[in-house]
């Protein structure tokens, strides 16, 4: 059977002689297709939204196809449906494959019918002329202009004598970079003749999949090099997006590192334990951070605090916070001038107003029976007193929050805020938790509840009575976590358990 295509012009073109059988214009096709056709024309012309798909790639070349023909021949030498009507015409169980074709006559209505379900380009190199679509492709590829000849008043691409034909040259590959840059996504022909192959291959170099001869061109030749192009273009794009997941990967491992850095907490008889869990929704961290160490009179002061926002700028915000809060307290600060501080870096640093980052502090003394605990918008730790942190046996006590009423505001809301410090009596066996509110935001089932403090405490207060401490009480509270929510949980996860006993 003949292959079944359909031509589309961006306006309307001249009326073409009957075809024989159908006294119609055009090769026959359902009355459904050629709806659906002319709906997707429409599109192009008007921008409705709905009217074509952004596809995230090329879609595979075994069904129908679009194919946008962009090329000016005045003469009708070149016809592309009858062509491609022609490809497997009295070939006994050929099959029944569907190429549609639009033509434009220029880039402009090129841009009118590219709409998301082309599927190919077929660029004629020769289309541009001498004149003003010359003059435009100069403007915008910075190209110089032909030059005069005094003597004669021709120029070098285009003048009396030659037809107005533009010369064969950076014209014609100015045009494929324009079009190259309209659809990215698209893979593209290049039509041209068979005189300058050096042209031909500078054309696949710039960017087109393949190239054409317009003095070999037949049905079958048309055929195969439309989906040989829409396979070889979805390849690229597929090998694209991996080697972009893979530079993810990596930008993922130096912002973790940034922002989960190892504690320094040399010569402290304090055991730590942290996690961490990337929200479902991103590949890249998001700007949650945490930080320990240990000074020289024998402190430790403990830190996590969580960027507003997602994105590799939040997340390098994070990374300056945590670096600045670490060199800051070597430096001997905490408490309100610390967050003080920190507010200008941040104020400093942030790309946008509308950032802040919430923060807990907690210094905890030499001997680890007391500490100052500071909030900044943050949620306040869990204490648990006798342990929870799995050095041994013993039995921890129930866990409750810490008094949080004193706490100040998020960094970088309010300019010159204040934040408290509370002191608080740790004991001597105990535990602390401190996460980042990712961990309290999850649904529980169905409905819109949240988990809530109360909800992470009561998580708490069960998996310890089961036995669980340090990591295992951390693994089975985040899995707990994320069963109630009904899947991964939508923002990032950040937890820390310092314990003492």
């Amino acid at each position: 059977m003949p292959v079944r295509v359909q031509r589309e012009y961006a306006a309307s073109p001249p009326a073409a002689p009957p075809h024989p059988g159908t006294g119609e214009g055009e090769t026959r096709v359902p009355e459904a297709e050629t709806a659906e056709t002319e709906a997707g024309a429409a599109g192009a012309e008007t921008g409705e939204p709905g009217t074509a798909r952004q596809p995230e790639t090329v879609r595979s070349a075994g069904g129908a196809l679009t194919l946008l023909v962009i090329e000016d021949d005045p003469t009708g030498a070149i016809s592309v449906p009858e062509i491609l009507d022609s490809a497997s015409a009295g070939l006994p169980g050929a099959p029944r494959e569907r190429i549609r074709v639009r033509t434009a006559r220029n880039l402009t209505e090129a841009e009118r019918l590219l709409t998301d379900d082309v599927h190919c380009i077929l660029l004629d190199l020769a289309l541009l002329p001498a004149g003003q679509d010359a003059r435009e492709s100069r403007e915008i590829s910075g190209a110089p202009g032909p030059e005069v000849d005094g003597a004669s008043g021709t120029g070098g691409a285009g003048g009396p004598g030659d037809g107005g034909e533009a010369a064969p040259g950076p014209h014609e590959l100015d045009m494929l970079r324009r079009v190259l840059r309209l659809a990215p996504r698209h893979p593209v022909l290049a039509l041209t003749d068979g005189a300058d192959a050096e042209r031909t291959a500078e054309a696949v170099r710039l960017g087109a999949q393949d190239y054409l001869f317009r003095d070999e061109l037949n049905g079958r030749t048309l055929s195969r090099a439309i989906r040989y192009a829409v396979e070889r273009k979805r390849a690229d794009l597929a090998q694209r997006q991996l080697t972009e997941s893979r530079l993810r990967a990596q930008e993922n491992a130096r912002l973790e590192r940034g922002l989960l850095p190892t504690p320094l907490l040399e010569g402290s008889e304090l055991r730590f334990a942290a996690r961490y869990r990337p929200g479902r929704s991103r590949a890249l961290l998001g700007g949650d951070f945490y930080d320990t160490v240990r000074t020289a009179d024998g402190t430790v002061h403990a830190m996590i605090g969580d960027v507003c926002g997602h994105g590799p700028d939040e997340a390098a915000l994070g990374v300056e916070l945590r670096i600045a809060w670490r060199a800051l307290t070597f430096a001997g600060l905490c408490g309100d001038e610390l967050l003080g501080t920190l507010q200008k870096v941040l104020e400093h640093e942030r790309a946008s107003e509308e950032i802040f980052a919430t923060l807990c502090t907690v210094d905890i003394s030499p001997d680890g029976r007391s500490a100052g605990v500071c909030l900044a918008g943050h949620p306040s730790p869990l204490f648990v007193a006798g342990g929870a942190g799995g050095g041994g046996g013993g039995g921890g006590g129930t866990p409750r929050l810490l008094p949080y009423d004193d706490g100040g505001l998020a960094l970088g809301l309010v300019p010159n805020a204040r934040w408290p410090r509370r002191q608080v009596a740790l004991g001597r066996a105990w535990s602390l938790l401190m996460y980042t509110d990712g961990l309290i935001e999850g649904r529980v089932g169905e409905g819109r509840r949240r988990l809530g403090q109360e909800g992470i405490t009561d998580i708490v207060a069960r998996r310890m009575a089961q036995g669980a401490r340090g990591e295992s009480l951390l693994d089975a509270t985040m899995e707990d976590v994320r069963r109630l929510n009904g899947e991964e949980l939508t923002d990032d996860v950040a937890v820390m358990l310092l314990a003492r006993g």
